[in-house]
Parts: C-alpha cells; sequence; structure tokens
C-alpha cells in the first residue's frame, strides 16, 4: 500500500519539462522571500502605529497597484514576451522591497505599496504564459500545480521562518529577506532559464470552436467566471490580511505560532496538491463542479470560526481553505488558460489576474470596516455569505457552457 502510494506520488511528476522544474525552483526562491506579506498588518498597526482605517487603505492600495501590474503585465507579455516581464520584473521588485522599510509615514506607504505591486504583478501573467512555452499541451494543469506546489512550499517556509526573524531581528529584516531572494531568483532565471516565446503559430486548438470570433469583452460565460474568480479571491485574502490580527487579538499567538499556523497551507499544498490533480485528471471528473465544491470548503472556513471559541477550530478551518484552495485555484487557472484563442493568453491571463487584484482592493478595506464596526464574527459570516453567492455563480456558469456546448 505504502509503495502504491509513494508509486502515484512520483507518477504525478512524470512527464513534465525542466523547464518547468526551473521555473518552480525559481519561483520557490521567489516565494520563500514573501515573507512581508502575511506579516503586513501586525508591521503596519505594530510598528507604524497605524489604524485598523488606515491598514485597509494601505491593502487597497496594495490590491490596485497589483490591478495595475496584471493588466500592464499582458500587455507587455503580447508586446515583448514573457521572459523580459518576468526578468525585469523580479529584479526591481526586490530593490523595490528593500526601500519599503524606509518608508513610515501612512501616504508614503500607501504609494510605495503601490509602485511595489505594479511591478511585482506583472510578474503573473507572464508567468502563467510561459507555461505554454515550456510545457505540453496535456501537461499545462500539472504544471501549473508544480507552479503552485513550489509556492506553497515557499510560502509555507516563508511564514515561519518571517516569524523566527521578527522575533530576533525586528521586521526591517522581513523587507531585506524578501528583496534579496527576487534578486537572487532573477539571477538563477537568467542563468538556468533560456529565453524562448510562445508563438501564435503553435498548434493550440482551442476547445470552443467558436472561440476565435469573440471579442473578451463579448465573452460572457468569461466574464461570469471572472465573477466567480474575484469573490472567490476576496473571500481567501482574508486569510493574509483580517486573520493575522484575529488570530493575535482573539486567541492571543505570538507571531511564531502565527506563522507555524499559516504555513499549515502551504505544507499541506506542497504534499497533496500534486498528486489529488493527477488523479482528478485521470478520473475525468468535471472540473467545474470541483470548483464549485471548492467554494463551498472556502466559504465553510470562515463561518466555522463562530462555531467555538475553542483555539483548535483555527486549525480546522485552515484544513478547509487548504483544501478548497487545492480544488480551486489549479483548475480556474486551467479554465483561463484554454479559453483564451491563440494570440490573445496575455489578455485572457491578465484579466484573471486583474480578478485577484481587484479582490485585493476591496477584501482588506472591507474586511477592516466590518471588523471595526460589528467585530470579527460579522465579517467571518460575510465571507461565507459571499462563498454561497459565489457558488451559485457558478451553477449559472456551468448551465450556460452546457447551453453553448449544445448549440455548437
Amino acid at each position: 500500500m505504502v509503495k502504491k502510494l509513494i508509486f502515484s506520488y512520483k507518477d504525478s511528476f512524470r512527464g513534465l519539462s525542466k523547464e518547468v522544474w526551473w521555473l518552480a525552483l525559481i519561483t520557490f526562491i521567489n516565494r520563500a522571500g514573501t515573507m512581508v506579506l502575511p506579516f503586513l498588518s501586525l508591521y503596519l498597526t505594530e510598528d507604524l502605529n497605524l489604524t485598523l482605517a488606515q491598514v485597509g487603505w494601505i491593502m487597497s492600495s496594495f490590491g490596485v497597484g497589483s490591478l495595475l501590474g496584471s493588466w500592464l503585465g499582458g500587455k507587455l507579455t503580447d508586446s515583448f514576451g514573457f521572459y523580459r516581464v518576468m526578468f525585469w520584473s523580479l529584479l526591481l521588485t526586490g530593490f523595490l522591497f528593500i526601500g519599503l522599510q524606509y518608508i513610515s509615514t501612512f501616504y508614503g506607504f500607501v504609494f510605495g505599496i503601490f509602485l511595489t505591486m505594479t511591478v511585482a504583478d506583472t510578474f503573473r501573467p507572464a508567468m502563467f504564459v510561459s507555461l505554454k512555452a515550456y510545457s505540453k499541451k496535456e501537461n499545462q494543469t500539472r504544471s501549473l500545480t508544480l507552479i503552485r506546489l513550489a509556492i506553497n512550499l515557499g510560502f509555507s517556509f516563508g511564514p515561519f521562518l518571517g516569524g523566527i526573524i521578527i522575533a530576533t531581528i525586528g521586521y526591517s529584516g522581513l523587507f531585506w529577506v524578501d528583496g534579496i531572494t527576487c534578486i537572487g531568483a532573477v539571477l538563477l532565471m537568467k542563468f538556468v532559464l533560456k529565453q524562448k516565446e510562445y508563438f501564435k503559430k503553435e498548434s493550440n486548438v482551442s476547445l470552443d470552436v467558436n472561440k476565435k470570433e469573440v471579442s473578451i469583452y463579448k465573452d460572457k460565460p468569461y466574464w461570469i467566471f471572472l465573477a466567480v474568480v474575484f469573490l472567490m479571491g476576496f473571500i481567501f485574502l482574508q486569510l493574509f490580511t483580517t486573520m493575522p490580527l484575529f488570530y493575535k487579538e482573539i486567541h492571543s499567538l505570538t507571531e511564531v505560532q502565527i506563522g507555524l499556523l499559516i504555513s499549515i497551507n502551504g505544507f499541506l499544498i506542497f504534499l497533496l496538491e500534486m498528486p489529488l490533480i493527477h488523479y482528478i485528471e485521470k478520473k475525468l471528473f468535471d472540473r467545474m463542479k470541483i470548483i464549485t465544491w471548492s467554494l463551498i470548503l472556502i466559504a465553510l472556513s470562515y463561518t466555522v470560526l463562530n462555531s467555538t471559541n475553542w483555539s483548535g477550530i483555527l486549525i480546522v478551518g485552515m484544513l478547509f481553505i487548504t483544501l478548497g484552495e487545492m480544488l480551486a485555484f489549479p483548475f480556474t487557472n486551467n479554465f483561463a488558460m484554454n479559453r483564451a484563442p491563440i494570440g490573445k493568453e496575455g489578455r485572457y491571463l491578465a484579466l484573471y489576474s486583474m480578478a485577484f487584484s481587484l479582490a485585493h482592493i476591496f477584501s482588506a478595506k472591507t474586511g477592516m470596516e466590518v471588523i471595526d464596526r460589528f467585530g470579527y464574527t460579522a465579517n467571518w459570516f460575510l465571507m461565507g455569505g459571499l462563498g454561497l453567492f459565489a457558488v451559485i455563480l457558478m451553477v449559472i456558469l456551468r448551465k450556460m457552457l452546457a447551453n453553448t456546448e449544445n448549440i455548437s
């Protein structure tokens, strides 16, 4: 039985190109250093003595920068190629993160985080398009899952290390490590990853034969899908904005304990996501149904927090959101990749990234305001309700896609 499980785990990684493995390593190095984000709300309230309302505005600025960066990244990727965009994004982001520690005013940090995220998130559409160049079509979902595995392994390691750095050096150490790892990742990329672009002439037949004739702005199913992605991001991002405050204020966890708890998310995804996705692909399960169930799990991860004051419920909530994330993110990303007509991958994937960025703008600010006025309980119920609304939209989307297939 153990041998069978080990073989199945190894089998889930077979057939991926060496470029995808290098890209995964570069992503791991970069994400291992992204330890500022889980502690950003704590840093702003404790070290800079900002109010929850001000922290909300900074997080909104974070989202606006991410939104602009995602749009810009899609445009630049279609014009200049993903490789150049990835290189300059990583390099400049490294220096910008280092510079953030020297900003101590509210308005200065609003602008600083906006500029940093604008540059940083040009990377995301470029990285998604790179998988079309470095991966075979049949391996794209698993290639994406490997990248997510690297992200989550890095993110599992990052918060734990970040908690230790705060306890020993202070918050400034986080900015230095984050910046240096970005620069280190781009140096490795230049050394091991050859420049290659995805050409329109490559055979990448769309699943929807009518898709080439439809403008992205008239693709109604895709816009409903983007609304689902926005809601999913809106709910999920509470994990890194309001949740650390909840852990500390209500359950009195230390920074090290908060880092360990958030690390559970990344570690479980590293351990289980690739075999799970490989199993789902082999069994040919309905991917849209899987996304629907993932949204239910993400919604439950917040509402269960209101069921008891027992601190163990934090782990239960983390398990729910982790499983939901494992099921949702690879398949939503794959849908966006395969929905895109040939030559417009950058634009479609930019809109996918922008949906998350838009969620950044409103998620933290909304959560902070709700908590400030009504408390954490109201916020968790709100997140659960938004999750159920996303489930309804998924049901509508599935019916719409089924009707489109029947017509064609």
